[in-house]
């Protein structure tokens, strides 16, 4: 028997991937928001891919913000944008 790999769509590109090669973005339970790389934090999360471009088309959009429900701030998505960098550059 196979094991089922939970799948996400991305807020930029729209297209489905593994939940394991996406980047969530949550909103906490008090209403911050924040980056969670292990998936696992408490609260309502959105996808993106680990590309600049499909998190210019979610900002440009503004998916994250409707998925999420909440304004996010210009430091999350500074730090997002910066770790996304960091990855590409491994």
């Amino acid at each position: 028997m196979e094991k089922r790999i939970p799948m996400r769509q991305c807020m930029g590109c729209r297209e489905r991937k593994p939940k394991r090669e996406m980047l969530r973005v949550v909103r906490s339970p008090e209403g911050t928001v924040s980056l969670d790389f292990r998936g696992k934090a408490p609260g309502r999360g959105a996808y993106v891919c680990p590309n600049p471009e499909c998190l210019k088309k979610a900002v440009r959009s503004k998916a994250l913000e409707r998925n999420l429900e909440v304004p996010i701030p210009p430091e999350v998505l500074e730090r997002l944008s910066r770790e996304m960098e960091a990855g590409h550059e491994t």
